[in-house]
């Protein structure tokens, strides 16, 4: 009996101290302030509570590695501490701290990529990204659009531009496999509900008219009337007649102006030489410029010329453009043009 109650008395002492200890530890875990706040703490895959602890009472974030051990084991048990890159700025003691590391909170990066660029512009700017893991780099575009899963397929126009985000140990190619999935997401859901009015066959039609439109608008609310007029060329077997498509065929020898030579010059994206849709698409089309060229406005209007602000002049016949080429682009004076060569 004696042995009994001396062993009951030991067990209502050991849990005593354990409350009091747990209440101890709860109390400097959520009180004690954190150290040297603004360093980054980098936790690689497969680091342990008691490994984490010691880098941090190291580093001289915490200054008591058992009461952080402590207190992830009572709160967490099983929980495991998520790798990745951690901002401390935001969080005030080890309660907080071991909080973040559980959930996995990392420190994310973002990038954005911009509609009308070209895949050699989207490629240099990831390269160049900071904290992104370089794949890309010694790839060729064969292989990264292998690596897609689009084996044999251009890159230009396959990705969608819009803002990524990433933590540090992602790859350039990570993000540029999220670019990919979401433009054939967009592109999938244009083609499904597109006008009985549009005049491309294929999907990949339709991206490549996107790439135009994207190129040519400079105002929003005038893309679906530019996706119109490229629309009833199409329709009646006119040129494209668009400058960008030949700006992109003569590649590294545009130098920033377009000569008459230029438009007469014959490449495969030459839409002044040849009639229909260059081979692939131009530059990276965003939703809109998709969607447009899956619902494009119904118009007369098969030109159109820009007035200098940003916004265009649209005409139904040549005489018209000829003249609204005169007024917003000659400054008033005729002289010979593209669309107007007999103009002396």
């Amino acid at each position: 009996m004696a042995l009994f109650k001396a062993l009951r008395l030991a067990f209502y002492i050991l849990f005593l101290a354990a409350i009091i200890g747990g209440y101890y530890v709860y109390v400097q875990a959520s009180t004690k302030p954190l150290s040297n706040r603004t360093q980054t703490l980098e936790v690689p895959a497969g680091a342990g509570i008691a490994w984490l602890a010691s880098k941090l009472e190291n580093q001289g974030i915490i200054d008591n590695r058992y009461i952080f051990r402590i207190f992830a084991l009572i709160n967490y048990k099983d929980a495991t501490i998520k790798a990745g890159e951690y901002n401390l700025v935001d969080v005030s003691n080890t309660a907080e701290l071991v909080e973040k590391l559980v959930a996995g909170r990392v420190i994310q990066y973002s990038i954005t990529l911009i509609e009308g660029k070209a895949f050699k512009d989207v490629k240099a700017l990831l390269i160049s990204q900071e904290g992104l893991e370089d794949k890309i780099e010694s790839m060729t575009d064969a292989q990264i659009m292998r690596d897609l899963g689009a084996p044999g397929v251009h890159p230009e126009g396959q990705f969608a531009p819009q803002t990524y985000f990433y933590t540090k140990g992602d790859s350039d190619f990570d993000v540029l496999q999220q670019a990919f999935d979401q433009q054939q997401a967009v592109l999938k859901a244009a083609w499904q509900s597109r006008s009985p009015e549009t005049r491309v066959s294929t999907e990949y039609e339709l991206l490549i008219l996107a790439s135009i439109i994207e190129k040519e608008t400079g105002q929003a609310s005038e893309r679906e009337e530019i996706a119109g007029v490229f629309t009833n060329r199409l329709r009646i077997g006119m040129k494209l007649q668009t400058d960008p498509t030949v700006i992109y065929g003569m590649g590294d020898a545009y130098k920033g102006n377009i000569r008459r030579k230029d438009l007469t010059t014959d490449t495969e994206y030459n839409t002044y030489t040849r009639f229909g849709l260059p081979p692939t698409p131009i530059a990276m089309p965003g939703e809109a410029a998709i969607r447009a060229a899956a619902n494009p406005a119904s118009t007369e209007a098969l030109y159109f010329v820009g007035k200098g602000d940003g916004t265009h002049k649209f005409s139904r016949t040549l005489k018209e453009h000829n003249a609204a080429v005169v007024k917003y682009q000659l400054g008033g004076r005729p002289q010979s043009f593209s669309s107007n060569p007999d103009t002396q």
